[in-house]
């Protein structure tokens, strides 16, 4: 199973690849597919390229199937996060055949199924797979509808949509039209407080879950967050709401629009939280360590909690230091230098550890 590095290693190498021709095979088997099913659909493939009709692009074709059909053959079982082929002749010259194969059995589950031929190779899926591995809680409501959902990376699934059942506004005055509207009033509190039975249902054992926004219309979102007994876990995890008009699957995606600015900002606190602490640590001289030699010899006796590393440092060196690490089950953060306290910790050398011990 390739890491997350050598991915991404591998997408930058295989996108500078272009074809002379339309000869560059892309295949993706999803994790849980019978891979026969895939190498049938290989085998019917090769019957359609021989009706192309330049015979270079069509032999050059042909042989990529064929050895992706081999390299098939050599697997018992669809590897468990699946796997992804790509084959075609990569050779500049005219009349120079030079055909490469690429098999990778990615980090995270592969959810597309895909084949294509092609002047370039087919990497979306795989990019997707590089996205952070943070989600967001997404809530848009008003008094009667209400959608959660996540953000997971660019992508936003819908988990659950709701609605009050809440009466609209009784139009006669009186008594009567008083009554109406505690009542509604009275409905509208039961709603919020089904949301927040939601919430907590579809967002508490969430382990990645690192924020939750809520949009609606003033002033029903702030009534929601005030009366709507959201578990103290998850309303602390409120990191901020937005006016939103639309509570359908749509209100999601407007949501997002509206909370880069939120979502930038938890990324740039969390790099400085985990450089403050770094830094308190280092005025103490309480377990960590900043000196190259250090880290690798801390690295080696598995004293090394978390790894620190400049998204700036080398990315042969970043490489190096992720793979001794992940040796040791250490924790390994990479941090920007958009901040001051990021800039600083690149010019103190761009690698750091917080230890677990020291040595």
């Amino acid at each position: 199973m390739i890491s997350k590095d050598e991915l991404e290693e591998l997408i930058e190498e295989l996108e500078k690849i272009k074809g002379r021709h339309t000869e560059l095979v892309s295949v993706y088997v999803p994790a849980g597919l019978n891979k026969n099913v895939v190498s049938k659909q290989i085998e019917s493939e090769k019957g359609t390229a021989s009706n192309i009709k330049s015979k270079t692009t069509m032999k050059n074709v042909v042989d990529a199937l064929e050895t992706i059909s081999r390299e098939l053959k050599l697997y018992k079982n669809t590897p468990e996060n699946g796997m992804a082929i790509f084959c075609g002749n990569v050779s500049e010259k005219e009349g120079q055949p030079d055909l490469k194969t690429w098999i990778i059995e990615p980090p995270k589950p592969l959810k597309t199924r895909l084949y294509r031929c092609d002047q370039v190779f087919v990497l979306e899926p795989l990019k997707e797979m590089m996205e952070v591995d943070e989600v967001y809680g997404l809530v848009v409501m008003d008094r009667k509808e209400a959608t959660l959902g996540l953000l997971e990376g660019k992508q936003i699934k819908v988990l659950r949509k709701m609605t009050s059942g809440v009466p609209g506004k009784y139009k006669t005055g009186g008594q009567s039209a008083a009554r109406f509207s505690r009542l509604r009033d009275q409905a509208a509190k039961e709603f919020y407080r089904r949301i927040a039975g939601s919430m907590k249902e579809l967002y508490f054992n969430l382990k990645n879950l690192k924020g939750i926004i809520i949009g609606g219309p003033i002033p029903t979102k702030e009534e929601f967050v005030k009366e709507g007994q959201i578990t103290a876990s998850l309303k602390d995890k409120i990191i901020g709401m937005k006016d939103i008009g639309n509570t359908d699957e749509s209100g999601l995606t407007d949501l997002v629009q509206a909370s880069q600015d939120l979502l930038a900002e938890q990324e740039i606190i969390y790099e400085k939280k985990i450089l403050e602490n770094f830094f308190e640590k280092l005025g103490k001289n309480n377990k960590v360590a900043y000196k190259k030699p250090d880290i690798e010899k801390a690295l080696k006796y598995g004293a090394v909690k978390t790894l620190i590393l400049s998204k700036k440092l080398k990315k042969q060196d970043i490489l190096d230091f992720k793979k001794k690490a992940e040796t040791t089950s250490t924790e390994i953060e990479i941090v920007s230098t958009e901040t001051e306290e990021g800039e600083q910790f690149y010019n103190l050398g761009g690698v750091g550890a917080l230890l677990r011990f020291d040595i």
